[in-house]
């Protein structure tokens, strides 16, 4: 089991949260960078308690096989990202194009 201590892991290795981030515009990338550095230096527990990220499980999207829930965070002020916890890691599926978006609303 994770440590509630540990650090979160960051897992950015998912090539579709890939091109969705390295294609933002120069504002927003760095905003996501800035919250992507922000939740490697947080606990799971701060994670799951942060008023800014708003960590959220999406009930209206299905997750994949092997997956309990799917969440989505704030990214940046107007964009929300999609990611599992995996221990103590957190693994990025997307970014949405809108906030609606990351619940499957459009």
């Amino acid at each position: 089991m994770a440590n509630s201590e540990a650090k979160v892991r960051l897992d950015l290795n998912n090539p579709v949260f890939q091109e969705h981030l390295l294609t933002l515009q120069k504002p927003q990338r760095h905003a996501a960078l800035d919250t992507l550095n922000k939740v490697r230096q947080l606990t799971w527990d701060q994670v799951y308690r942060d008023q800014g990220l708003k960590w959220e499980k999406i009930t209206s999207v299905r997750p994949p096989a092997g997956i309990e829930a799917i969440y989505s965070l704030r990214i940046t002020q107007v964009r929300r990202a999609t990611a599992y916890r995996d221990g103590e890691f957190m693994r990025f599926l997307t970014v949405a194009p809108d906030h609606d978006a990351a619940y499957g609303k459009k």
